[in-house]
């Protein structure tokens, strides 16, 4: 008889650990706890939500055509140095971004917004810029010799071949703007971040939880879907996950 691996193992105590950590979390009320401030986590939510898309969606916008024109050949000199200033940037904590941002455009919608899209730039960049560099050269040299134009090769050879690799910074910036978000609430934002950092002032562990739950589910969720995204958009070929 074959002894269990230590991944079946783990496999079989997993549901089990679920069942405690639920009975744990049953018995001690912070369910209801949380359930008392559903009426402000649906509000808030969709204020996080709509901070998220906005901010995130201006940084892949931005982030995508500014990553391809570092990476051709005429910009190779400047490259490497635009990028070390993206660089420091990211050493810059995230909540003196977001006060920088309240400095020059007061407080309210678009100084979070301003903060998040540059917390969420970066990793679009890079990414962008060092996938369309890792594409192999040959194919590059092949399609030039085929006739393609420099735009022909960019969005036939180029850009289907690094698309794994940018979509793996999407992702992560993605994570990065919904786990910052909360941070709005503190320039007048709104979002999460209200719960939060108002539970953690008044010593409210439910008040905490309803905000810092329903993050960590937002987090889950968009890392989910890009990452479905990522699986499904990107061709055979080139997609090392099918």
């Amino acid at each position: 008889m074959n002894k269990p691996t230590l991944t079946s193992r783990t496999t079989m105590i997993w549901p089990w650990v679920l069942i405690a950590l639920g009975i744990l979390i049953g018995s001690s009320g912070i369910i209801g706890q949380i359930a008392y401030y559903w009426d402000d986590i649906v509000y808030l939510t969709e204020q996080h939500v709509i901070l998220v898309l906005a901010s995130g969606g201006a940084a892949i916008c931005v982030g995508l055509p500014v990553g391809i024109l570092l990476s051709r050949p005429s910009m190779a000199r400047a490259a490497e140095t635009i990028m070390q200033v993206f660089n420091i940037g990211t050493t810059i904590p995230t909540l003196a971004v977001i006060a920088l941002s309240m400095t020059l455009l007061g407080i309210g919608f678009a100084p979070a917004f301003f903060g998040l899209f540059v917390a969420s730039l970066l990793p679009i960049v890079r990414n962008t810029y060092a996938g369309l560099l890792a594409v192999p050269t040959h194919l590059k040299e092949a399609a030039y010799g085929m006739g393609m134009t420099p735009m022909q090769i960019l969005f036939r050879i180029e850009l289907p071949n690094a698309l794994f690799v940018i979509f793996s910074g999407i992702r992560t910036a993605l994570a990065i703007n919904v786990g910052t978000t909360p941070l709005a609430f503190l320039i007048g934002g709104g979002g999460l971040g209200e719960l939060i950092f108002t539970g953690i002032d008044l010593m409210d562990t439910g008040m905490l939880l309803a905000g810092a739950i329903p993050t960590a589910a937002l987090a889950v969720l968009v890392d989910s879907l890009v990452g479905q995204a990522q699986f499904w958009l990107i061709p055979r070929g080139v997609n090392p996950l099918r």
